[in-house]
């Protein structure tokens, strides 16, 4: 009779086991740092706003670089300064005010699915909005040159963040005035499509029908 009760308790162990070991195989934690999917995503998002935005002030002439549609109105070199500056400040913002807040993963739910309503509405020119100060153009970049550098290594940077970062990004958040509470994943997708929607901006000002011929 020992001997069968041992066996019996043996045998409820290792079943025990088994099922522990089958569960542990099949309930997965919640990812809170980025996707392979999310990466490739930002990425590529990152890549296409950062082409198109070099190419649309690639082979300005001073006068075209300069040239102002209306006086309440930002010249290219302007816009391309507010792109530019943006990019590191952006970037600041989700590294440290964003990060460093308390992790919230109760707030998942109230963002889910934001990254597609800032793909839809950030290029969109028929809303405006007004700059903040600290990312409005003062002159910072003496020539088209020094901007497209600036532009290139922040950017390179920024790259290189979203391909190797750990930060448990879906779990941070951080209010936007237009579109209100994000997680840092939706920062990122918001910092590229920023891009897309001043380079519309400077299409805008090279269609005028003034603007310099050479």
């Amino acid at each position: 009779m020992p001997v069968k009760k041992s066996s019996t308790i043996v045998s409820f162990v290792t079943v025990c086991l088994l099922l522990t070991s089958a569960l542990a195989q099949t309930v997965q934690p919640v990812t809170t740092t980025l996707t392979p999917e999310e990466r490739e995503t930002a990425l590529k998002l990152f890549q296409t706003t950062h082409d198109n935005f070099i190419k649309s002030i690639s082979g300005l002439s001073q006068k075209q670089w300069t040239f102002k549609p209306a006086p309440d109105r930002w010249s290219v070199a302007e816009v391309a300064e507010h792109i530019t500056v943006s990019e590191t400040t952006i970037m600041g913002l989700i590294q440290h005010p964003l990060m460093q807040s308390p992790a919230a993963p109760e707030k998942r739910e109230q963002v889910r699915g934001k990254e597609q309503i800032i793909l839809q509405r950030m290029p969109d020119r028929s809303h405006k909005a007004q700059a903040p100060e600290m990312l409005r153009p003062t002159g910072r970049w003496a020539t088209e040159a020094d901007l497209a550098k600036a532009f290139e290594d922040a950017r390179k940077a920024n790259m290189d963040y979203v391909r190797t970062t750990s930060d448990d990004l879906r779990d941070h958040f951080y209010d936007h005035p237009a579109f209100g509470t994000l997680d840092g994943y939706q920062w990122l997708v918001l910092l590229a499509t920023h891009s897309a929607r001043h380079t519309a901006q400077i299409e805008e000002v090279k269609a005028d029908p003034n603007f310099p011929k050479d």
